[in-house]
């Protein structure tokens, strides 16, 4: 299932930590100003997502959004890779269930890597707030971008982890 936490904690509950060294790597960067991975996140406009390829297969994914209501947000998985996502501005809540409970709407595998569900009300609810991530590995449906509240800005890295090394 998914993992959730601190991002001081989280890279050590990975049970293959080297697999996700570029992930962890990126989003440090991300988080610290100076960087480009900082810049590069904070200057994105709202609506936008960048791509930036790292080592081993994987690449990060910076993204700034206005999160929304709920019933906006799809339901989804992967196949091919697992996803570091952590947000470094704003917040948001993400749902996730064992996607064995879903049931499957859109197929957009292999070419995408993403398959949609159709809704489901019965997901248990994460919190997401700077210094907190989530791993959503290919059993975990996950839902995101969900309002606290109003709707606001999020700054957010996504990184896609390879499921297999390459």
């Amino acid at each position: 299932m998914a993992l959730y936490g601190s991002l001081d904690v989280l890279p050590l509950q990975v049970a293959q930590a080297a697999h996700f060294a570029a992930a962890f790597a990126y989003v440090a960067e991300a988080r610290r100003a100076g960087t480009e991975a900082h810049r590069l996140l904070a200057g994105l406009p709202a609506g936008e997502t960048g791509r930036v390829e790292l080592t081993g297969g994987a690449f990060a994914l910076p993204q700034a959004y206005v999160s929304r209501g709920r019933t906006e947000g799809r339901w989804e998985t992967h196949r091919a890779y697992i996803d570091l996502q952590a947000v470094l501005e704003g917040e948001e809540l993400m749902e996730v269930a064992d996607r064995e409970r879903l049931v499957v709407q859109e197929d957009l595998t292999p070419g995408r890597d993403v398959i949609f569900y159709q809704p489901f009300d019965e997901g248990s609810v994460l919190r997401l707030k700077p210094g907190l991530a989530a791993i959503y590995f290919p059993p975990d449906a996950h839902l995101g971008c969900i309002a606290i509240g109003k709707p606001g800005l999020v700054r957010k890295v996504v990184v896609k982890v390879p499921i297999a090394l390459q």
